[in-house]
């Protein structure tokens, strides 16, 4: 009898149709059936000896909740989800009704490390995915996510835990390269079901939809942050592995429940590894691909959400590295990106930009990066251009503003996007990676800037940590001490000012935590909720900021 390895996780949900993924312990068909008569089946597909199905749910009724179950196997199929005895309510489908409107709420974060068994000390605080999980199931009927929004650093392949480096020291000699990090296909679903088997984590996945990218941990720490970084690791005996299981297992978990199923139906790679009786060597030869050639896939997508656009944009695999022409967009990736933020003027009321990186950060950090970028391409010479280099890794200086033609490009994109009379509410850039949490403004010079309100939205971590000396920094860095600071950098690398100015609004705020945008017709709305023990009543999630944007 076949049973579930991992999910189910709903993914794709509109009016009339939906995706669940599913990972079986042997070859199968997967169905999924709902309570309203709307069902779908896939038969699973081979990675690396492992076995998924993305099941299409087709038949659904628009602005409608039905409970769903899973079942595994041939002419007669076992229900393997809910699970027996299962202390959480029935996973659902809840479905938009397509009404002009209509409220929609998205949350987002990015950053979580697999919380520890319930029995142990977790050393990071509650994590804010499971107190979220524990929230709905205790009222269904309450207020939920339409839509959840994972920003990078969904598993970490270079920060295992305690569990999962024994695990691999049972498999492997952990004094060979890469040690305690992840080196292949097998060990990356080991992060998986260490990440997604959380109970709470794993119904919460089943019954809210989610989008998902990838940030640097996903891979490795600063992943693609420069030309020279990746020559390094490309001469190492273990890259390559590595780099080849991080886009497998990326594609096979987390892109794969992106997309619709209209371009599922059009995927040549899905098609012919569902076609194949092993498709490890048709995905292998496809990630050997793109990391050979970034411009050969596209990982950024498109989701709309009635009169709500996002687009999630992939900013560690579309890098141009080469100094002097360095790009956090490569040309046909920022050509696709302004296509769709664009296409349909006034379809849309809101436009939401999902990327791992920030656009725009405190600005003595904004500055420093500037001028490493311009010590890097040589403008003060060699000796400074090799110390820029290593103060670029040791600092994690790879934002937007590290590639500051690409920062001038997203700045004056979002300013078109938010220009003209049919111009949407708001745009709203969402973000993570610098595990604290706040909301700035940009401003234009006067009679240059758009009509629709413009906010960069960063939420991290979901379930990690900072040091206390790198709070400290992140608060000074937006002080005008860290301002004057960071022109006095820009000044000695020849930096010319960015285009705009910006402004803190919100934050800065520690913890585990998720933002919330409540959007109707051309209103939204912003809450802050932290995952915090609280003496006498476990663990909850408690609201800190609530603002309305337009």
């Amino acid at each position: 009898m076949a049973r579930l390895r991992l999910g189910p996780l709903l993914r794709y949900v509109d009016g009339s149709t939906a995706t669940v993924w599913v990972e079986a312990d042997r070859p199968c068909t997967a169905e999924v059936r709902c309570a309203d008569g709307a069902r779908g089946s896939a038969r699973t597909f081979q990675v690396a000896g492992h076995h998924y199905a993305l099941v299409p749910v087709t038949g659904l009724t628009p602005g409608t909740e039905t409970a769903y179950e899973v079942r595994l196997g041939e002419s007669t199929r076992a229900v393997v989800w809910p699970l027996p005895d299962s202390p959480f309510p029935a996973s659902t489908i809840r479905t938009p009704s397509g009404a002009a409107d209509a409220e929609l709420r998205v949350t987002f974060g990015s950053c979580r490390w697999a919380a520890p068994p319930s029995d142990e000390h977790d050393p990071v605080g509650p994590d804010a995915l499971d107190t979220l999980a524990a929230r709905i199931a205790a009222d269904p009927a309450a207020e939920r996510p339409d839509v959840l929004l994972l920003l990078g650093d969904q598993v970490y392949a270079d920060q295992t835990s305690k569990a999962t480096q024994r695990w691999l020291a049972a498999r492997r000699d952990l004094t060979d390269p890469p040690g305690l990090q992840v080196a292949d296909y097998e060990e990356y679903t080991h992060l998986y079901y260490e990440s997604w088997l959380d109970p709470e984590v794993r119904w919460l996945l089943s019954t809210v939809p989610s989008c998902m990218i990838f940030d640097d941990h996903d891979v490795i720490d600063d992943w693609n942050t420069s030309a020279a970084w990746l020559a390094e690791m490309r001469d190492t005996p273990w890259w390559r592995e590595r780099i080849l299981s991080g886009l497998m297992s990326y594609w096979v978990h987390q892109h794969l429940g992106n997309l619709p199923p209209a371009e599922l139906a059009d995927d040549a790679l899905y098609a012919a590894v569902c076609a194949a009786p092993d498709g490890t060597d048709a995905l292998r030869t496809f990630a050997a691909t793109a990391d050979a050639d970034p411009t050969s896939t596209r990982w950024s997508y498109r989701r709309d959400f009635g009169r709500v656009r996002l687009l999630m944009v992939d900013t560690r695999a579309a890098r141009v590295l080469e100094e002097g022409k360095r790009a956090m967009l490569d040309p046909d990736e920022a050509r696709w990106v302004r296509e769709q933020a664009l296409e349909g003027p006034g379809s849309y009321d809101h436009l939401l930009v999902g990327t791992s990186l920030p656009w725009l950060l405190p600005h003595l950090i904004h500055d420093a990066e500037g001028w490493n970028a311009a010590l890097c391409r040589g403008e003060r010479g060699a000796r400074w251009a090799r110390f820029g280099e290593n103060l670029r890794r040791r600092s994690d200086l790879e934002h937007w503003a590290a590639f500051p033609t690409s920062f001038e490009a997203l700045t004056a994109l979002i300013a078109e996007a938010g220009t003209g009379p049919q111009a949407p509410a708001t745009v709203c850039v969402l973000s993570g990676d610098v595990h604290h949490a706040y909301v700035a403004e940009p401003s234009w010079p006067a009679g240059g800037g758009p009509g629709a309100r413009v906010l960069q939205l960063t939420c991290s971590p979901v379930h990690n940590s900072i040091p206390a000396s790198i709070r400290l920094g992140f608060r000074f860095g937006w002080s005008r001490v860290g301002r004057a600071l960071g022109r006095r950098f820009a000044r000695h690398g020849s930096v010319t000012q960015a285009g705009i100015d910006w402004h803190r609004t919100g934050g800065p705020w520690f913890g585990n935590q998720l933002m919330t945008l409540t959007l109707r017709g051309r209103s939204s709305r912003l809450r802050l909720d932290q995952a915090r023990a609280v003496r006498g009543a476990g663990v909850r999630l408690e609201t800190v900021e609530t603002t309305r944007l337009s």
